[in-house]
């Protein structure tokens, strides 16, 4: 009996040995992208702003004169030049006018002639006594009349030819042709829009801020922002500022100067981005690793191998940059946990890390998709 039962005390002792074991979960392994290392870095802070680039230069060329469309020499997305010859068109009327202000110009000129011929002619004879003195200035008078009539006839012709001259549309700075409506063969009157033209090198955000946010905001200031259909950020510097704001949106406009001397960029693209109003140097990780659903916000902290939540201070947001910059909770060095993988870790999880890759990838990043075959 004393066999059995030191037997059975043995037996029950291994099984409380391996029970320990079961009872300790295994680490969770985590990629090196799915950990970011705290570090100080200069953040920017500032309004966000939004809205459509447009073209700083651009002109509507409308016809000046009416008749058929007879030459288009462009096609929309051309490039031209200034004093490129765009589109002509046929005014028999006003070749007619030239002509008949010519023949006036000339009529007017030989009636001088003989106007100074009788002026001559009447002061020869007033002086020897053959013509009154009334008569002489009367032929004097007429020469100065005809005087009139040739610069009126000369005024007239360069009229005709001015108006004349509107049969030829010309760009008017070099740059691209954004519209034109027009074919060969139309008839257009006074006013028809017959082509615009763009100058893609400079164009310019028009953008709207909210109100609360104006302080601060100056011409000069550096705005980062981003382009529907780009994948990069470009840069930009604010011109001028709205002075009034608008009472139905509450939001005031602002005017990004944009250079664009590559014509990478086009006029009405959707650009939203931010005006650097604030840098500041403080420690910073990537945005996914702040949990703003509770209050205060949550980072998951890797200390001594296990998972703490830590309430932290955001002190300023770089949407930019990607990066938020803590005043209070954690310090450079810190290893937290990235978004997505945020899910799968909770408060007191043992966990591995290669520190080593972590530390090389800050942003979460660098390593991106290194880790991706880790269990």
């Amino acid at each position: 009996m004393l066999a059995a039962l030191v037997l059975a005390a043995c037996r029950g002792g291994a099984g409380e040995a391996g029970a320990g074991p079961e009872a300790a979960p295994p680490p969770v392994r985590l990629a090196p992208e799915n950990v970011a290392v705290v570090e100080v870095r200069e953040l920017e802070d500032g309004p966000q702003v939004s809205g459509t680039l447009q073209a700083r230069r651009s002109a509507a060329l409308r016809a000046e004169v009416g008749g058929a469309v007879t030459e288009l020499r462009v096609d929309p997305g051309q490039r031209v030049k200034a004093g490129d010859v765009l589109v002509r068109i046929d005014a028999p009327a006003l070749r007619d006018a030239v002509l008949a202000a010519e023949s006036s110009l000339r009529a007017s000129r030989n009636a001088l002639e003989v106007a100074e011929a009788n002026a001559r002619r009447a002061g020869t004879l007033a002086r020897a006594g053959a013509m009154s003195a009334q008569e002489a200035e009367s032929a004097r008078a007429q020469l100065q009349a005809t005087r009139a009539q040739v610069e009126d006839a000369r005024a007239r012709r360069a009229q005709a030819r001015q108006t004349a001259s509107k049969v030829i549309v010309r760009a008017p700075f070099d740059g691209v042709v954004a519209t034109r409506p027009v074919s060969r063969g139309d008839v257009v009157g006074v006013g028809t829009l017959l082509a615009t033209i763009v100058d893609p090198s400079r164009l310019e955000l028009v953008g709207a801020i909210p109100a609360a946010r104006i302080g601060g905001v100056r011409p000069g200031a550096r705005v980062d922002f981003t382009v529907t259909g780009f994948d990069r950020t470009y840069e930009g510097t604010i011109d001028r500022v709205n002075p009034t704001v608008d009472p139905a949106t509450g939001q005031v406009l602002v005017y990004v100067e944009v250079p664009n001397r590559g014509g990478e960029l086009v006029a009405g693209l959707y650009a939203q981005g931010r005006i650097a109003t604030r840098a500041e140097a403080v420690p910073a990780a990537p945005a996914s690793v702040v949990d703003t659903s509770t209050q205060p916000p949550t980072v998951l902290k890797i200390q001594d191998e296990r998972v703490r939540k830590v309430p932290v201070k955001v002190r300023l947001r770089d949407p930019v940059a990607g990066q938020v910059g803590f005043e209070d909770g954690v310090a450079p060095g810190d290893l937290l946990v990235l978004g997505s993988a945020r899910a799968d870790v909770a408060e007191g999880t043992p966990v591995e890390v290669a520190r080593e890759q972590a530390a090389q990838s800050p942003t979460g990043e660098a390593a991106a998709g290194a880790g991706a075959g880790a269990p």
